[in-house]
């Protein structure tokens, strides 16, 4: 999973006021019945229908789950039903009882036919940005539009009885003709308003998404995979073949980057694009699965700020492939759905998928040696902000309580430079012959998507496939309190702290906005009571004045993203002009482009001695 921390503050800014290929299920083999109706909703609400099996005890219970695989959050879905109810085969209903959030207690199980209840999707009540605390992050939610898009996490809309996790699934999707789906599942109903697709067990049925919404996909092969790029695009802004060109190209190279470790067939990446209105989708990035992701993006993004989250984004959850869908302990494995037991491991599950995120676009020129070591020096800067000392085995194992779960976010920041730093110390042990790429074939050869490793032996096996060293920082860095000395690490590939004064944001410093947006008129204005930069005190822009145009192009709540994004390409004493109202009066503003400048530390190449070590890194 992938958070895109930009969101927080984009969001404080506008609402400022003034198919998995499996094979055929065994006819003759109990299954569970689902159908979904998507083309009779009632109040936001979709009707599932799930035919019970043969039930054996006179009590049973059916849950929806608590969290599921790569979220690392307690989302309480079953919070998302209603009018839940069970009945027999004469039509009576049966007694239930809700025992938790997630789970109903069914009595005189033995004569189950069938239970019914309603979904209500977790988009239309996000609050502020999407990361609260009692949201679910938009890429695991789900989305009731009717007539329009249908956003299916299928954890969101199907539970599982208990003792029957993995009893084989046949879900029937009832639709509007008009919208179409987009999975990596298989239809195996030819109709234009029915799907129906067939999977082995509840884990698998789970991990494959779905997105019915009016028909905008492309398709392309790359190394054998047969990749689907589905778009949501509510104004019709963006399509999928608009994104395309730039996919195939990241996706080759990860491709690539990758060789041999995974065997997926097909994969398919879900846009939905968020309009950011009151009842839309606020949490933006990702979530992985083994064949699919699905990612959520605000629809008023610039074409190329969308590519190049894009890019980060879907490139960091297809190397999920490696790990965990790959490489993965028990906890995973055997998941426990409603009384979940983590693993010790994130700092290679979403760290080293972070890392590799990154390394590959140095790895296969898509980015440049600078571009690279800035992204380190970013994550280095982050990492510090963080708890430094609490152990990332403890925070892992724990995440989902405080004061664990705040630290999460750190897997994005020292997970992936704990993956450099391994990278670096089996670089430097194997003379250059070896990376972290290696340790996780030769983790994948040993594991395997069916085979899971003990969380506790993990440490002494990966020692055992790379050398003493490995061993040494793994038991003092991850599982240990101390601290990283990453430049360090870094100096071993000739890699140097530098301080450099760079530009700093004329709309947006950090996290904390210098414009606001009237939600009623959509006018942006500059925030008052607020000290202003140089930017504004050098064109005499005011607290309150309403910017109306910026080199004679209106701007508003509508195109901000263009306004923010416009103004990353301005350079010192560039020529400006901005239309402005204050005081209820239309004035023009002129004058030239002035910067803020901070002191950041960043990274350079300067041991030249150490040059060979350092291209294997990066391009070995």
């Amino acid at each position: 999973m992938k958070k895109i921390i930009f969101a927080l503050a984009f969001s404080s800014l506008i609402w400022t006021s003034k198919a998995n290929t499996m094979g055929a299920i065994d006819s003759k083999k109990e299954e569970i019945d689902v159908t979904i109706n998507l083309t009779d909703v009632k109040d936001d609400q979709v009707l599932v229908t799930v035919k019970a099996p043969k039930i054996k005890t006179e009590e049973i219970t059916y849950s929806l789950p608590k969290t599921v695989p790569g979220t690392y959050s307690v989302d309480d879905y079953g919070k998302y039903v209603a009018d839940f109810k069970a009945y027999n085969k004469k039509g009576d209903l049966l007694t239930v009882t809700k025992t938790d959030d997630n789970t109903w207690s069914i009595k005189n199980a033995k004569s189950l036919v069938k239970i019914t209840y309603l979904v209500n999707d977790t988009f239309d009540i996000e609050k502020g940005s999407g990361f609260g605390q009692d949201d679910i992050f938009s890429p695991c939610g789900t989305n009731i539009d009717a007539g329009k898009n249908f956003m299916l996490n299928l954890h969101g809309f199907i539970g599982y009885f208990k003792d029957k996790i993995e009893t084989p699934y046949k879900v029937t999707i009832l639709h509007p003709a008009t919208l179409w789906g987009a999975t990596s599942m298989i239809d195996k109903n030819d109709s234009t308003s029915v799907d129906l697709f067939e999977m082995p067990l509840y884990s698998k049925l789970i991990e494959n998404p779905i997105m019915y919404s009016k028909p905008d996909y492309t398709t392309f092969t790359v190394d054998g995979m047969d990749i689907q790029i589905a778009v949501y695009s509510p104004s019709g802004k963006f399509t999928a073949e608009s994104i395309t060109p730039e996919m195939k190209t990241m996706m080759t190279a990860q491709k690539t980057f990758l060789g041999k470790i995974n065997s997926t067939k097909k994969y398919t990446v879900i846009l939905y694009l968020s309009t950011m209105s009151p009842t839309d989708a606020k949490g933006f990035g990702a979530l992985e699965h083994p064949t699919a992701t699905t990612v959520v993006m605000p629809e008023m993004m610039p074409k190329e700020e969308l590519v190049k989250q894009m890019k980060d984004v879907v490139s960091h959850e297809f190397f999920h492939i490696v790990t965990p869908l790959t490489i993965h302990s028990k906890e995973i494995q055997y998941f426990d759905y409603n009384a979940p037991k983590m693993s010790e491991h994130l700092w290679m599950y979403e760290g080293v998928t972070e890392y590799f995120a990154n390394l590959f676009q140095i790895n296969q020129g898509l980015i440049d040696e600078n571009d690279f070591y800035s992204r380190i020096a970013e994550k280095i800067q982050g990492a510090n902000a963080m708890n430094d000392t609490m152990p990332f085995t403890t925070m892992s194992a724990n995440v989902l309580t405080e004061p664990y779960k705040d630290q999460y976010l750190n897997v994005y920041q020292k997970g992936a430079l704990i993956g450099m730093c391994l990278d670096i110390q089996i670089r430097e042990s194997s003379n250059g012959k070896r990376g972290i790429l290696d340790l996780m074939h030769q983790l994948s050869n040993e594991y395997g998507i069916s085979k899971p490793f003990n969380d506790a032996d993990l440490f002494a096996k990966i020692t055992s496939l790379t050398y003493p060293e490995v061993g040494t920082f793994l038991t003092k860095y991850v599982s240990g309190p101390t601290p990283i000395p990453y430049y360090d690490y870094l100096a071993k590939v000739g890699v140097t702290k530098n301080t450099k004064k760079i530009p700093d944001g004329i709309f947006l410093k950090g996290q904390v906005p210098y414009i606001g947006v009237d939600k009623e008129t959509k006018e942006i204005f500059v925030a008052p009571n607020k000290e202003l930069n140089i930017f504004y005190s050098t064109l005499n822009l005011k607290g309150e004045d309403v910017i109306l145009a910026i080199n004679d192009k209106p701007y508003s709540l509508d195109n901000i993203y263009d306004m923010i994004t416009d103004s990353q390409k301005w350079k010192e004493n560039d020529p400006i002009s901005i239309k402005i109202r204050r005081d209820g009066k239309e004035q023009i503003l002129t004058g030239k482009v002035k910067f803020p400048y901070i002191d950041v530390e960043g990274l350079e190449a300067t041991d030249a001695s150490k040059a060979a070590l350092r291209e294997a890194w990066l391009k070995g």
